[in-house]
């Protein structure tokens, strides 16, 4: 007898944004068209993870701005936290050392009510400048090896401690599926909650699954087999039915902006009102490589920290009476240059800073060691060094928010210990 976690991972449905004419097939449009939803999940606790991907400069979105050798070594990117300046707006002073970009004023009442931690000087260990090999590293969560097969969150997903019962116990709203879930667990990928369709995991012809092939499909199962893993399916897919995605109008007036990140803060939003059963989820912000006039007040950085704090403020008003189910973090590559190059941007280089949200986060503080920035600290003379393996981050928020207990499996091969960014509960 196939059990139902074997169905759903090796004969059973993958669920995610494809472009099947239509939209969602008619047969299962019919099938759960009939009766009114009932919520079958309940609430849980959310891990929500955004990948700025680029590598975001750490030193200009929280700037240690009494370090003489930062002015020294940005003589056009410096930026002041004195008020009344007479050139541009000054940084958001947070602690009398470290300024938020004023761009990113979106996260000052967050941080303010300590609801908001940030780490500096995270990174990885592995010491590759490579986009790719940075990423892959980190999303495996293994940064000295690359055979890794699967995800970091999809390890997670795997230490819940529960079966997948609900096809959404984790989603990402990207493009293409990330590293983070490569692996066995079930995970949806969908671009656009609108668009949502069915697709056969493993079926090479992808959009071109008909209703007679998912039939046929469901009829080689056992009849309590699909009893139990249809009914959760549909049930499922019929709030996605019922739920007038395209007019949705976010709690508290929550103003989202009109980015790619804006929009899929959103839709993760309504998953999670939905009471879908997620606990998982992920998206992404692009065009952090700024190697070219990054700018300062203006210009690609603070356009891009301020999609950033602006569409998680959006999101953590939205969630309204579910922010205590809701710990989010962001996450980059690895950091740039401390020096800015000839071209009025900075270059790839080691550690940045994150940024992590919730009622349950050690919140109000920046995290982390960071000496001084003269040249004789820096790394190879010229990046901020890793004063923080990102493992001891994830690890933390992953164990404090999901309740997982094996950091070996969730990390192979680390045995570190983390910093206290998480409120012990």
């Amino acid at each position: 007898m196939i059990s139902r976690r074997g169905f759903l991972k090796s004969g059973g449905l993958a669920l995610m944004g494809i472009n099947l004419i239509g939209g969602i097939p008619s047969f299962l449009a019919e099938a759960v068209a009939g009766e009114q939803i009932i919520k079958p999940y309940g609430k849980r606790k959310i891990l929500v993870c955004i990948f700025q991907r680029g590598a975001m400069d750490g030193l200009m979105a929280v700037s240690p701005f009494t370090d003489p050798y930062l002015r020294s070594a940005r003589p056009t990117l410096f930026m002041s936290a004195a008020k009344g300046s007479t050139v541009g707006k000054p940084l958001i002073d947070l602690d009398g050392h470290y300024g938020l970009h004023p761009a990113m004023r979106a996260f000052e009442p967050m941080f303010r009510e300590k609801r908001l931690a940030i780490v500096h000087g995270i990174g990885s260990p592995n010491v590759t400048r490579s986009h790719f090999d940075a990423q892959d590293y980190m999303e495996s969560g293994t940064p000295f090896n690359k055979g890794t097969k699967s995800g970091w969150l999809n390890r997670a997903v795997g230490l819940l401690g529960h079966d997948a019962v609900t096809p959404f116990t984790a989603v990402s709203l990207t493009q293409n599926m990330p590293r983070s879930f490569y692996g066995d667990n079930q995970v949806v990928t969908v671009n656009n909650l609108q668009d949502f369709g069915i697709q056969l995991k493993g079926n090479v012809t992808g959009a071109k699954v008909t209703a007679k092939t998912f039939e046929e499909v469901y009829d080689k199962a056992s009849a309590g087999l699909l009893h139990n893993t249809s009914k959760e399916s549909f049930d499922a897919v019929k709030m996605l039915q019922n739920a007038d995605i395209k007019n949705y109008r976010p709690a508290n007036n929550a103003k989202y902006p009109s980015s790619a990140l804006g929009k899929s803060l959103k839709q993760i939003a309504q998953l999670i009102k939905m009471d879908v059963g997620l606990e998982v989820a992920f998206t992404e912000s692009n065009g952090w490589d700024t190697h070219y006039n990054q700018g300062t007040e203006n210009g690609i950085f603070a356009s891009n920290v301020a999609d950033l704090s602006n569409s998680i403020n959006a999101f953590w008003n939205d969630l309204s009476v579910y922010q205590d189910d809701v710990t989010l973090m962001t996450m980059t590559e690895f950091g740039r240059t401390v020096h800015q190059n000839g071209t009025g941007g900075t270059d790839h280089g080691r550690a940045s800073c994150n940024f992590i949200l919730g009622n349950n986060v050690n919140g109000g503080l920046v995290h982390g060691i960071m000496q001084s920035l003269s040249v004789e600290t820096l790394e190879d003379g010229r990046d901020l060094p890793v004063t923080t393996d990102f493992r001891s981050v994830f690890s933390e928020v992953a164990d404090q928010q999901l309740k997982i207990k094996n950091d070996r499996v969730l990390f192979p091969g680390w045995d570190g210990k983390s910093i206290g960014v998480m409120s012990r509960t």
